[in-house]
């Protein structure tokens, strides 16, 4: 186990790579150092073959509440648009290794912004997503009226965006916000299962499959087409698709290599 002021980072299960919000008396705030903190890990974990999945949690009762208002009021805008914050928000959405994000309690503002750079949500019961920046008199900063309307839509993107209103877990299923949603206190037990799941397939077309989804959010449908032919004809060209087609003849476990 790995640890810092901002962020605990542990290993559950082989291949898969915790990391813990720990700025609990800010709710986890979303400040430049806890978002500098997440991008390194994620580096980190990108340049370690052995880390194959990543899952992103908070605390019982909040995920994370937010950007860092103390930091908005005293440099601005700046707070949330300089160079480095910037780098790091965008090394996060390009992390090539999936991230599932276990959400319970408040999952507000940068937090669900930064939800949404998840490739998989698990959300206990009682969850709530929201963006509520309209309240103190600024807009969602870091991808929010982007992300979200492009995964739940207009409509409700404009009511959460616009009233400042949380949705609870249930809708943000409905809205695709949320992949599954388990029993309230279960939703780090239930991501890091999933991620043990995927940590066993072949971690290159892991990464490939990753892409090719992701494509679909940024190109037309020929391109995003075309980008998913490509990504396959990479599979093929590894040992880990050998390896799974002869377990596969053989009726036998496929042991994958990442190679």
């Amino acid at each position: 186990m790995t640890t810092s002021d901002l962020l605990i980072a542990t290993t559950p299960s082989p291949h898969v790579r915790l990391l813990k919000m720990n700025r609990h008396a800010k709710r986890n705030a979303l400040s430049n150092e806890l978002i500098a903190a997440i991008a390194d890990t994620c580096r980190a974990a990108v340049a370690d073959e052995d880390i194959r999945c990543i899952v992103l949690t908070g605390g019982d009762a909040f995920f994370c509440a937010g950007a860092d208002i103390k930091e908005m009021q005293q440099r601005g805008f700046e707070a949330i648009n300089n160079p480095a914050r910037r780098n790091d928000w965008r090394d996060i959405t390009n992390c090539v290794k999936p991230i599932i994000a276990a959400v319970e309690g408040i999952c507000f503002g940068g937090g669900n912004e930064l939800a949404m750079l998840a490739d998989i949500v698990v959300a206990g019961e009682g969850a709530q997503f929201g963006q509520p920046e309209i309240n103190i008199g600024v807009i969602p900063g870091d991808g929010g009226t982007q992300r979200l309307t492009r995964v739940a839509g207009k409509p409700l993107a404009m009511l959460m965006v616009l009233s400042g209103q949380p949705i609870s877990a249930r809708a943000a299923l409905q809205a695709g916000l949320v992949a599954d949603i388990v029993e309230t206190g279960l939703a780090t037990a239930r991501a890091v299962e999933i991620a043990g799941i995927i940590a066993q397939k072949p971690p290159r077309s892991v990464e490939l499959a990753k892409a090719a989804v992701l494509a679909a959010h940024q190109t037309p449908l020929e391109a995003g087409l075309e980008f998913e032919r490509q990504a396959i004809r990479v599979a093929f060209t590894t040992a880990d698709q050998q390896e799974g087609m002869d377990a596969f003849f053989e009726k036998r476990s496929p042991n994958y290599r990442g190679q």
